[in-house]
């Protein structure tokens, strides 16, 4: 329905600042538009990208671009004068935090100036469908993914405050605190 263009191009008429954030490839459709946001700092585009794996992110993101896409999305945006950014998310401790260092590298190589990350987050039926999907793709690595996001929330599954929610607590937590920053500084990002 071409909507999101629609209200980027008001958007653009008023110089009204807007952000995305977005895990899909499409959004380059509209790279006219935000180029001329652009133009006028109005604009930020930020592409979500959990693991640079296409087999698992197709698991994971079944309806999502690949990597490969994402990547491609942030290239074309950053090469139109769109100011982008790459968030690793969500961080799944014991299934692609160790992807963390390549994704930002790969996300910087492809033009991203800016990056961040969330810890994945349960809250209520979420978690239910998380298990599920470990149960059926990845049962062998289930509890030792479990027991992580114990360890980083407290015993819990799942930690609501702000703050804590998307980063979690304790020794791992902060492990992959300092590798984000260390790394992003490491590649000029932020």
């Amino acid at each position: 329905f071409k909507l999101t263009r629609a209200c980027l191009e008001v958007f653009a008429e008023f110089r009204n600042p807007v952000g995305l954030i977005t895990k899909n490839f499409l959004v380059t459709r509209d790279r006219d538009v935000l180029a001329e946001l652009a133009r006028y700092h109005c604009v930020g585009v930020t592409l979500s990208i959990t693991t640079l794996d296409a087999r698992l992110a197709g698991k994971l993101e079944p309806r999502a671009s690949r990597p490969e896409h994402r990547l491609r999305a942030l290239r074309l945006l950053a090469e139109a004068g769109v100011p982008v950014a790459v968030n690793v998310a969500p961080v799944i401790p014991g299934l692609t935090d160790h992807e963390l260092p390549a994704i930002l590298e790969a996300a910087r190589d492809a033009g991203a100036r800016h990056a961040g990350y969330i810890l994945l987050r349960l809250p209520h039926a979420v978690k239910d469908v998380f298990v599920q999907w470990l149960d059926a793709h990845e049962p062998s690595k289930k509890q030792r993914i479990l027991d992580r996001l114990r360890d980083l929330r407290g015993g819990k599954l799942y930690d609501a405050r702000f703050g804590v929610r998307g980063k979690g607590e304790g020794l791992f937590a902060e492990q992959l605190n300092r590798l984000f920053h260390v790394t992003a500084r490491r590649l000029g990002l932020n």
